[in-house]
């Protein structure tokens, strides 16, 4: 266990995580009155559900776009205009590899690039309507589909998937 995770776990009324060998996640309250019943989650199972409902939801027509190009755009989206440096440190790839992710994206009329300025080496990359358009279009599609997955649950399955999603956005991270 690591030292932090054994100094919070130390402290009364703090909750204690450990991992066993297969992957489970237990949970186990200290000094707790009145506090949940121990929990375990099977990590791997829940890696490969996660993974295998994103594959579901991706199946749709992303715009003859790439995963790649997708998650691009939708970052230029969401923070635009947006410097090429600092949008490839965002979506963690190299700069020569962002470079051709946008040259599609701007031979498809998604985006553009205008001078940065004060800065005459530098550019800004923006969504054009274009690509606001394609990008409601695909949030639209995959939130039907999830809609339409979520319509096979029973509804106590539901109400768990309900409650599940706090925890879930907390591991997703910030958008």
């Amino acid at each position: 266990m690591s030292e932090v995770a054994a100094a919070s776990a130390s402290k009364p009324g703090q909750a204690k995580a450990r991992q066993a060998a297969t992957g489970v996640v237990q949970r186990e309250n200290i000094g707790s009155e009145g506090s949940a019943p121990d929990l375990d989650i099977d990590a791997a199972r829940l890696r490969v559900a996660v993974l295998r409902l994103s594959r579901r939801l991706r199946k749709h027509d992303l715009a003859g776009l790439t995963p790649s190009q997708l998650s691009t755009l939708s970052t230029i989206g969401v923070k635009g205009p947006v410097r090429l440096g600092d949008l490839a440190a965002a979506e963690r790839i190299a700069p020569s590899t962002l470079t051709r992710l946008i040259n599609v994206l701007e031979d498809k009329g998604y985006v553009r690039r205008d001078a940065a300025p004060g800065d005459a080496r530098a550019y800004l990359v923006s969504v054009t309507e274009q690509g606001r358009d394609v990008l409601e279009r695909i949030k639209q599609e995959a939130t039907n589909l999830l809609t339409d997955i979520l319509l096979t649950l029973p509804p106590d399955q539901l109400t768990a998937l309900s409650s599940a999603l706090p925890a879930l956005e907390h591991l997703a991270g910030p958008r």
